[in-house]
């Protein structure tokens, strides 16, 4: 059984195995995104993971297999080791954030449709949408609300 656990100590080491996470589900699902993207991105994902609000890991045997971080009700970030989707655990991470630290919104992008349909699937309805990304590149980032 793979364990969720808010996480308050979250050590150089913890950060680090997570950008693995990070790096390896960005990889799977954000084909959108050049190799050089994604590693002009890498170096702010420590401060994201570091700084977020409420951070949950899911762990099994000590080995994390996704996380999501929370900030006054809204999911800030979710990603999930390859080798870990299609199990629930994305579904696990998300019900918990919603019954216990209460999420509402989130932004998802475009660019992803199995992100996209997964928070469709949970409830979750698109507000907004823009052109651009929070650093004015060219991907669509849709707003969602619960």
């Amino acid at each position: 059984m793979t364990d969720l656990t808010v996480v308050s100590d979250r050590t150089p080491e913890l950060v680090e195995r997570l950008v693995g996470v990070w790096e390896r589900s960005v990889r799977a699902t954000h084909t959108f995104l050049s190799e050089a993207e994604i590693a002009k991105i890498k170096p702010f994902v420590p401060q994201a993971i570091a700084g977020v609000e409420t951070l949950v890991v899911a762990e099994k045997d000590d080995e994390p297999l996704g996380f999501m971080g929370v900030q006054d009700g809204r999911l800030e970030m979710l990603f999930l080791d390859p080798d870990a989707r299609g199990q629930g655990l994305g579904r696990r991470l998300l019900e918990r954030g919603i019954e216990r630290l209460d999420v509402r919104e989130l932004t998802v992008n475009e660019q992803n449709p199995q992100a996209v349909g997964f928070y469709e699937h949970l409830g979750f309805k698109t507000y907004r949408r823009t052109e651009l990304d929070e650093e004015g590149r060219p991907y669509p980032l849709l707003y969602m609300r619960l």
